[in-house]
């Protein structure tokens, strides 16, 4: 079923007049003419009588106006959204976080979305490991990741981030030269995240340690990062975080950050590299220094 048949059906049924629908249609009056006697042979019955006073429907072009109005409406409504979509205004956008952006991407997200409240977003906690293999099969449009990126993934830096000694609140913040953190965490009995949980806390972590030459201790495993501060307030033992945890970090809980080189790495944005999707421009360009895909 041609659009372009029910529109001339359409205009001729409201002009009640073949020569009025043609000009509102800007064609000639024999090109509609012959429009409407193929959607009439299509429909199997007539649909208009024609006499002095113009053009009226037949009972059986009555039976079909609603239906036809129905349908170019909805046809014109999805052109309209389709034009949208494309245009970046509508769609869905998944994007993924890690512990060293529970901070900035949430927000991120929130500013985007009251900017551009057409736009569904679904944002999902995961391991930068995870958000690659995620950009890679599609479930996942945009991450904010640990660097580096892999080759086949477009990233950019947008910030540093840091372990930190999380202790309870009160309590003496240890010394952070190299000599005193090494002596106050061989001492200690810490309080980890699950490695499964946090592969890239896991790995930055034991790069510190290896770094002071130092092995502390584990005396609780946990597999969310709120259960290891919890503990912390609680007494159960410090533990090393990423200092942007700070954004969850309860009254309970103090942060001593670790100025060295081994306990620092770049959180950057990322996306498939070569991805058509639509959106993606609109968000690299929201966050501060944004650049084209």
């Amino acid at each position: 079923m041609e659009l372009r048949l029910l529109r001339s059906f359409i205009a001729v049924a409201v002009n009640q007049n073949f020569g009025a629908a043609a000009k509102a249609l800007s064609t000639t009056q024999p090109a509609l003419t012959k429009q409407i006697q193929v959607l009439e042979r299509q429909a199997g019955t007539t649909l208009f009588t024609r006499g002095r006073h113009g053009a009226a429907l037949t009972p059986g072009g009555e039976a079909l106006l609603v239906d036809a109005v129905d349908l170019v409406r909805r046809a014109d409504a999805l052109a309209r959204r389709m034009e949208r979509v494309a245009a970046g205004a509508e769609g869905v956008l998944n994007v993924g976080f890690g512990m060293s952006t529970i901070d900035v991407a949430p927000q991120t997200v929130a500013a985007f979305r009251a900017r551009h409240p057409g736009i569904d977003i679904k944002l999902e906690d995961m391991s930068s490991s995870r958000q690659f293999d995620a950009l890679r099969d599609g479930t996942l449009s945009v991450g904010f990741v640990r660097m580096p990126a892999p080759q086949d993934i477009a990233a950019r830096v947008i910030r540093r981030d840091q372990l930190a000694l999380a202790i309870p609140a009160g309590e003496p913040a240890p010394g952070t030269d190299r000599k005193g953190l090494r002596a106050w965490l061989q001492d200690q009995g810490l309080v980890r995240l699950v490695p499964a949980r946090g592969p890239g806390l896991a790995a930055q972590t034991s790069e510190l340690f290896m770094d002071l030459g130092c092995s502390p201790t584990t005396v609780y495993e946990t597999s969310d990062l709120l259960t290891v501060v919890a503990l912390v307030a609680a007494g159960a033992g410090p533990a090393v975080v990423p200092a942007s945890a700070s954004a969850i970090i309860p009254d309970g809980v103090q942060l001593v950050k670790i100025d060295l080189e081994s306990a620092s790495w770049d959180i950057g944005i990322a996306w498939l590299r070569g991805s058509t999707n639509p959106l993606l421009p609109l968000f690299l360009e929201s966050i501060r220094g944004g650049e084209k895909v």
